[in-house]
């Protein structure tokens, strides 16, 4: 039989969880959903934990953000759902991904497009434009970033193509 968790025991176990990485308010309260806590215990813990600043939405969605751009390699769309799955606040996701650095994420998608485009195999330029676009959209970038892109690495490949 499993016991319940106490309030203190929850505060102590979430705090040392903080206190390793950066965690967001949903994460804790699922957490503590899953120890069978009454929800207005989990509101006071969850209260305590922001006071004493061992959670902090913002904090969570830049180290969020920073991560799945550089490591992940995904796009503003895709990281935007990934807050909104994580129910961070509308205007701190807003804030934040407006800080996303234009040139850092450019940088991420140019070098992805070229590695996809030795893997694809298509009949024509325009079948392998139509495959880049795709898998670019996927990883959450928007097609206006994918188009720039794809303008410049063309333009490297052959002068012979215009808008």
């Amino acid at each position: 039989m499993k016991k319940e968790t106490t309030e203190q025991e929850a505060y102590l176990q979430l705090a040392a969880l903080c206190a390793q990485a950066e965690h967001c308010q949903q994460e804790m309260r699922d957490k503590m959903k899953r120890w069978g806590m009454a929800l207005e215990a989990q509101d006071r813990v969850i209260a305590r934990l922001v006071k004493e600043r061992y959670i902090d939405d913002e904090r969570y969605a830049r180290a969020f953000v920073k991560d799945k751009i550089r490591y992940n390699k995904w796009g503003r769309r895709k990281v935007q759902q990934g807050l909104w799955m994580k129910r961070i606040n509308d205007d701190i996701q807003q804030r934040v991904l407006d800080e996303i650095d234009d040139e850092e994420y450019l940088n991420v998608l140019k070098p992805l497009l070229a590695q996809k485009r030795k893997s694809i195999k298509a009949q024509s330029d325009y079948e392998l434009t139509q495959k880049l676009v795709c898998f670019a959209l996927g990883r959450g970038f928007t097609y206006d970033i994918i188009r720039q892109c794809l303008d410049v690495d063309e333009d490297m490949i052959s002068d012979d193509e215009t808008d």
